[in-house]
């Protein structure tokens, strides 16, 4: 009989069925040859990854930008022209923009590559009777791995064999809490979270152990039907990139235009054809700021340097800006919000309800000491220590607890107090146990007291823990302070209510219960037992993580809560965190959810409003993140499990925890932030706004000086052809004297404000109406001061046409340097504010400033720019009047702000 494969629902299948579909044997397993046969048919146990671009087609990539197009056919018709000169500038500019973004995208992928797994995943299983270690990725179909507590599944199977088995699938279902196995036939519409007698690749044992018939593996397990969606969702063009793209547009229609223009009227007037192609390559370049695409890179790779000292590792440059620019944030909450650790969190003893935190090994009571159940709760700490199967690992002198997360969390309970775990369980010696199980649901564990001195204490001593309904029904009597007494009905009923209240803050509840005797009990000994209190465990809101969500809430960015956890647990942690108040109580079940593609307007309408979803699937994510983006907001995710990358994929910036995160999180995310913290997060928001205000900034001073130069080329190219600026001296002043300030503009600290303002809109232009005004003004301003000092030189001073050209190409040279102080934000002083506090902007003062004089002292250079020596009263004028726009500008900027 041939195997069916691959097999659906094996949930529903009982043992029997499983063993024989996949015909092998739980205590034999298979055979070399029937292991290595089965490995050929159905493949190695990989599942698909994404492949690394190839370094080729990362350089290739640079190029691919409307700029650089005309920047090459600028260069082609300077070789037509045989201005090899001029030709070889231009190649120069564009190769040196293509190698900045190269190697900036280059080592980002470098730092990805440095966070991988490099050890080879070994996996336990039965071969021909034998347990052997094999590489995961040898793992085959009807292999029976062999589990115990600390192992990572290496794929999908149905259990045959188990004691008191737990696995961790928080990565792949969002569940806190460790899932309790069993070999029982389930219903065909279980859901992953609830198919326990299942065990699914990448989840991690934590107690126990199982043998499991593997049923999938690569892409036919759960992990693999993930890999598949993040594979599937399409990645969304960055809002920086439509901007950019946006403004190149917007110019090459403006070159097209003005050349078309002059070129039409120069013909009308008879002019030399030569001389009109010549003016028309300069208009387009003057058009085009060339140094636009490094200074964004620049920019936005000195962004990546700053988010990397905050730990936060960005893959892509746009990505960045990205951040600056979202309005909703995703997240997960497992590991994101919360520690992804079980902590104790509140005490419910007969007379006292305590909330408590652990601070530094320091047990903290939130709102004062306990006043009447001191009893009880040592007596709950002894039975937690007692009652309790973790153990310890010691790994590079590093001490590790392990086993199930509730029964860590009791150990460090016990540890708070001067008498610690390990003291409690080397003076009760244990001596027998009853194990948890599905039906009882009660743990208890027999002691023999060796320091007990008072025969009312007697030698032994009975420790259980459990869920609440079954405890009590072990319980005759109730421990209250010091007085023990009957347990009464009406006691069993206050009990249950606090539980259930317990519950419904989204803890998990646990009963503790005692006896003592000088007698050996018998073999059932949880019986008869005394009640001291119970205790409501909770993964706890990380330390940092209120004020991060308040600050996301300052700067108008919406938190959504998007988690594979129950919904009430999901509730307590939006409300512990301040993700919601007490007055918006709404969660949204994912099975409450319709298909993605069936969501109605008023679904729709729900899923905006709403800020906590629960119980959801990797695909309902991904629709929630479509449904934000398709209502025009720029979505962050934020995850670390499995079940996140497809999300993470399709959102606007996927960003993954590095510590906790799992490698396809990582791999599929353009941020990695290092120490996990949300605060990161925040921290590197700030920083993308601060890039965008940056970038906006020198957008402005780069296309205004540009502007002015077109204005002033057209102008001359009107009344002076013999006196218009040369292409390679506008070239000059785009990738000197422009790029410098620019970038300095660039490297700015921003507004200390920046993360009280709302978020810009993501369908915004980089350049608002309102600023193409003020850059036409500061461009008019610009070439009227220009204008001013050519006729001052030309009527006054009687200069040639030569010097002429020369007077507009100074003038215009230093009214652009001196334009960088124009860029300063709104609302700042006029001596003392963001621009003159950049340090950069006066090392590109010094720069530029040397650069002119050095261009002036070198005979070669003067020839190559079309330069003659000139009188210092040539100079004076040029000087004063380039100090003319900055005067202007700021009085206008004064009168204008008021």
């Amino acid at each position: 009989m041939k195997i069916k494969y691959p097999l659906k629902n094996a949930h529903t299948l009982s043992v029997a069925d499983i063993l024989l579909a996949f015909k092998t044997d739980p205590s034999v397993g298979l055979s070399a040859t029937e292991a290595q046969k089965r490995a050929k048919t159905y493949g190695l146990n990989i599942y698909q990854t994404q492949k690394p671009k190839p370094v080729w087609l990362m350089l290739l990539e640079q190029f691919n930008s409307p700029i650089v197009y005309l920047l090459v056919l600028g260069a082609a018709v300077s070789l037509y022209f045989q201005d090899f000169i001029e030709a070889i500038a231009i190649g120069v500019v564009i190769l040196i923009n293509a190698l900045i973004g190269f190697f900036m995208e280059l080592q980002a992928r470098n730092s990805m590559n440095a966070l991988k797994e490099m050890d080879v995943m070994l996996s336990k299983v039965l071969r021909a009777g034998n347990v052997q270690e094999i590489p995961s990725e040898k793992l085959t179909i009807g292999d029976v791995m062999v589990l115990e507590a600390g192992d990572v599944v290496p794929g999908d199977g149905r259990l045959v064999e188990l004691n008191q088995l737990q696995c961790d699938e928080s990565s792949l279902t969002g569940e806190s809490l460790p899932t309790e196995k069993n070999l029982e036939t389930l219903p065909q519409d279980a859901t992953l979270g609830d198919q326990h007698n299942m065990v699914f690749k990448g989840t991690s044992v934590i107690n126990g152990t199982g043998k499991a018939v593997v049923t999938g593996i690569a892409q036919h397990t759960e992990l693999g039907k993930i890999t598949a969606l993040v594979e599937s969702s399409a990645e969304t063009e960055t809002p920086l990139d439509k901007k950019l793209n946006t403004l190149s547009k917007k110019l090459i229609w403006l070159t097209l235009i003005l050349t078309a223009i002059f070129a039409i009227t120069g013909i009308i007037q008879g002019k030399d054809w030569v001389s009109i192609l010549k003016t028309s390559i300069a208009l387009a370049i003057a058009a085009f700021p060339e140094g636009l695409p490094i200074v964004a890179t620049v920019a936005l790779s000195y962004g990546m340097l700053r988010m990397a000292k905050r730990n936060v590792i960005v893959k892509d440059l746009s990505s960045v800006e990205t951040l600056g620019s979202t309005t909703v944030i995703l997240t997960d909450k497992t590991g994101t919000l919360t520690e992804n650790k079980i902590y104790v969190d509140t005490f419910c003893f007969p007379d006292e309800i305590l909330k408590v935190h652990i601070k530094k090994d320091t047990l903290v009571f939130d709102e004062g000491d306990i006043k009447t159940s001191t009893a009880n709760f040592e007596k709950l700490k002894l039975i937690g220590a007692l009652c309790n199967n973790t153990t310890q690992k010691t790994a590079k002198t590093k001490k590790k607890l392990l086993g199930d997360p509730i029964e860590i969390a009791l150990i460090h309970l016990a540890n708070t107090s001067s008498t610690t775990a390990s003291d409690f369980q080397t003076q009760y010696e244990r001596i027998g146990e009853v194990p948890f199980n599905s039906v009882i649901k009660i743990m208890g564990t027999l002691h023999k007291n060796a320091q007990h001195t008072k025969k009312s204490e007697g030698g032994y001593f009975v420790a259980a823990k459990g869920s609440v309904e079954h405890l009590i029904e072990k319980c005759k009597q109730i421990q209250s302070g010091a007085t023990i007494k009957s347990l009464e009905k009406s006691d069993q009923k206050a009990i249950l209510e606090a539980s259930e209240k317990m519950a419904a803050d989204g803890l998990r509840v646990l009963a503790f219960g005692y006896k003592t005797g000088t007698a050996h009990p018998k073999d059932d000994f949880i019986n008869d037992l005394i009640y001291v209190g119970m205790i409501g465990f909770l993964d706890p809101p990380r330390t940092d993580i209120k004020n991060a969500l308040s600050s996301c809430r300052n700067a108008g960015i919406k938190i959504v809560m998007i988690t594979g956890d129950h919904p009430l647990t999901a509730l307590n942690i939006a409300l512990k965190t301040g993700l919601i108040d007490e007055s918006d109580q709404n969660v949204i079940n994912g099975k409450d959810l319709p298909e993605g593609d069936k969501f109605s307007s008023a679904w729709q309408k729900k899923i905006l409003s709403c800020a906590v979803f629960a119980r959801t699937t990797p695909k309902q994510k991904l629709d929630i993140a479509a449904v934000y983006q398709k209502a025009h907001h720029i979505v962050a995710m934020t995850g670390d499990g499995v079940n996140d990358a497809p999300a993470l994929k399709k959102a606007d910036v996927g960003i993954a925890m590095g510590m906790r995160g799992t490698q396809v999180a990582k791999e599929t995310a353009n941020i990695v932030v290092k120490n996990d913290s949300f605060a990161s997060i925040v921290k590197a928001v700030a920083q993308g706004r601060v890039i965008f205000q940056n970038i906006q900034k020198f957008v402005i001073y780069l296309v205004s000086c540009n502007l002015s130069e077109i204005f002033i080329v057209t102008t001359l190219g009107f009344i002076a052809p013999s006196s218009t600026l040369l292409p390679l001296q506008i070239l000059f002043l785009n990738m000197v004297t422009d790029v410098f300030p620019a970038l300095a503009l660039g490297l700015g600290k921003g507004d200390k404000t920046i993360m009280e303002q709302p978020p810009k809109d993501p369908k915004a232009d980089i350049i608002s109406n309102r600023k193409w005004i003020d850059i036409t003004l500061y461009a008019v301003v610009i070439t009227l001061s220009c204008m001013a000092a050519l006729f001052y030189c030309q009527q006054i001073l009687k200069i040639d046409s030569q010097s002429e050209n020369n007077v507009a190409f100074i003038t215009l040279a230093f009214a652009q340097l001196f334009h960088v102080f124009n860029m300063s934000s709104v609302g700042s002083k006029w001596i003392v504010n963001d621009v003159t506090k950049n340090k950069f902007v006066w090392f590109a003062m010094l720069i530029c400033t040397g650069t002119l004089i050095l261009v002036y002292a070198l005979p070669q250079m003067r020839l190559v720019l079309g330069l003659v020596n000139l009188s210092v009263q040539v100079w004076v004028v040029c000087i004063v009047s380039s100090l003319l726009p900055l005067l202007i500008i700021q009085i206008y900027k004064r009168v204008f702000e008021r």
